[in-house]
């Protein structure tokens, strides 16, 4: 049996996507490759707002993230941690032998301007890495606000994590200044995982072309040269890569401001219906994700249960992660979602309950 799926990624994949991946194979040193992927990254790049480079990477968000380091990190890099995902991210920054920082929130909480500002003008850094919404908690920090203080430090790397944000909402890459924008296709994208899609401005291809240690799989220079012939260093998951071309040709015959708008009408849809069955948002309200809600189980439900209990229904539903796992629960609302999908969780969570009193 197939289970709908409600949690934080992969989301539930349109049968038109999986349709794509079924587009007979093509050599990827092809010209048709070629079409393909420059259409793709051309697609992306309206997507994104960005003139700048958008290259595709067959890997999960977490290998392009470890790229980033490697390529980008010279002197000290701070981490700013809000959840287990960037907690994760400085972990990361210190396997790849770099000298880190760690700035961290309470979950719940959204990195500050005033707390990047604060760290930077240290002059310690020459990097920094963020997660604009921090799956884990259901937090999306306010981008702009830190885009702002970002443009006082122009020597300072601007990298961000925006894999269950991107195409859910406007990030406008290049006004945010962003040097490199990572993000997977399994969340808000709603494509299955294993493309990672990053861009890289031209002070970021500058400080990787002087940058020794940077490894090749993720050579921003490496994809840079490829890129230029509309292809990849390596052999690039070319199915996944037609199923994208599809997703964009979707989003844009939805709009882009439509997509948006759905997104938020979601997620307020998700937040009312929790709120009103005696549940607490676990980030505070302004600082709520547009694609996954995290809620505190102040009711006390016997959330591992409940999520048994689903899965026998055909639900996918997850009963909280990492050390609030039990205390919170998340609900997904992102990719090609709408009401009525919310609608039939909703429904089977309140035939449940009552048994679980």
């Amino acid at each position: 049996m197939h289970k709908k799926l409600f949690i934080p990624g992969p989301v539930e994949v349109h049968p038109d996507i999986l349709a794509a991946m079924a587009t007979p194979m093509i050599g990827h040193r092809m010209k048709e490759y070629a079409e393909l992927h420059g259409r793709v990254t051309s697609g992306l790049k309206k997507l994104l707002f960005t003139e700048g480079k958008v290259f595709l990477a067959t890997s999960s968000a977490f290998g392009v993230m470890e790229g980033a380091i490697r390529n980008l990190v010279g002197k000290r890099c701070v981490n700013f941690c809000n959840g287990a995902f960037s907690d994760k991210w400085h972990d990361v920054t210190l396997r790849c032998g770099k000298q880190a920082d760690a700035v961290r929130f309470d979950w719940g909480k959204p990195v500050t301007p005033e707390a990047v500002e604060q760290a930077l003008a240290t002059g310690k850094y020459d990097c920094m890495t963020m997660i604009h919404n921090e799956t884990s908690t259901g937090v999306m920090s306010p981008l702009t606000e830190i885009s702002e203080v970002m443009r006082k430090f122009p020597d300072v790397m601007f990298i961000v994590d925006t894999v269950s944000s991107m195409s859910a909402l406007k990030v406008p890459v290049d006004e945010l200044g962003i040097d490199s924008c990572i993000f997977g296709v399994q969340k808000a994208f709603a494509l299955p995982p294993g493309l990672a899609v990053f861009t890289a401005s031209e002070k970021a291809l500058r400080r990787a072309a002087g940058m020794e240690g940077r490894g090749y799989y993720f050579d921003f220079v490496e994809f840079a040269a490829n890129d230029a012939k509309d292809n990849t260093p390596s052999t690039p998951c070319i199915s996944l890569i037609y199923a994208m071309d599809r997703q964009l040709e979707r989003i844009f015959a939805e709009g882009l401001e439509a997509r948006w708008a759905r997104h938020a009408d979601l997620a307020d849809y998700v937040r009312d219906w929790v709120t009103s069955r005696g549940f607490e948002l676990f980030p505070e309200a302004r600082y709520c994700s547009q694609t996954l809600t995290c809620s505190r189980n102040v009711r006390k439900i016997d959330l591992a249960a409940l999520k048994k209990r689903l899965g026998e229904v055909g639900f996918a539903f997850d009963d909280g992660y990492g050390k609030i796992k039990g205390q919170t629960f998340r609900i997904a609302h992102m990719g090609d979602m709408g009401r009525a999908d919310l609608d039939e969780l909703f429904n089977a969570i309140t035939t449940i309950m009552p048994e679980l009193a």
